[in-house]
């Protein structure tokens, strides 16, 4: 059920929230060391995480910390150190010319587009869940059977392939870093 009235504990929480992702979200794409941005991503997910507790999604929560802000940030530092890049002599030098202006307008097409889908879409968060056939998630234990029962059956596919696309993703970079390192042997 949609809560119509908001208590001040609770307003204080989502504000917390709401500044904990913006300022970790800014922090990952205006920080310039990648490594501070992959820590700035943890402050994000931090406070996805103090979002779900907020909404009595206890497992989420959990799992948003131990996955993601443990698991997959860590990965993702591997990689980075892995392949060096925080030791780039060049960085200032644009390999290809005008990609920023491409990238904001990329970054403002598909910002228009969520927020015109979103529109029209009468999109609110937390009411009903997709996979359950239109009944809310209740909160306490039922919650992580109807998540693994959605997780294994609806949204399978969609689960298996981002796990494909991780390992590919970590596979290449490995390979890319494998490759830069045996031209500067060779030179």
């Amino acid at each position: 059920m949609l809560a119509l009235t908001t208590t001040w504990p609770d307003l204080l929480v989502f504000i917390t929230a709401a500044a904990l992702i913006v300022v970790g979200a800014l922090g990952v794409i205006s920080l310039t060391n990648p490594v501070h941005s992959a820590l700035s991503l943890i402050i994000t997910l931090f406070g996805v995480a103090l979002s779900f507790l907020e909404q009595s999604a206890d497992f989420l929560a959990a799992v948003e910390i131990i996955v993601y802000a443990g698991a997959i940030v860590v990965l993702i530092l591997f990689v980075i150190m892995y392949l060096g890049v925080d030791r780039h002599p060049h960085d200032e030098v644009e390999p290809l010319v005008g990609q920023r202006v491409f990238a904001a307008l990329g970054a403002l097409v598909t910002v228009g587009g969520i927020i015109t889908l979103m529109a029209k879409s009468h999109w609110v968060t937390g009411v009903m869940s997709a996979s359950m056939n239109g009944t809310s998630l209740s909160s306490g234990q039922g919650e992580i059977t109807q998540l693994g029962q959605s997780v294994f059956t609806t949204y399978l596919v969609a689960f298996e392939v981002t796990a494909a696309l991780l390992i590919i993703a970590v596979l290449g970079a490995v390979q890319l870093a494998r490759r830069d390192r045996e031209s500067e042997v060779e030179q």
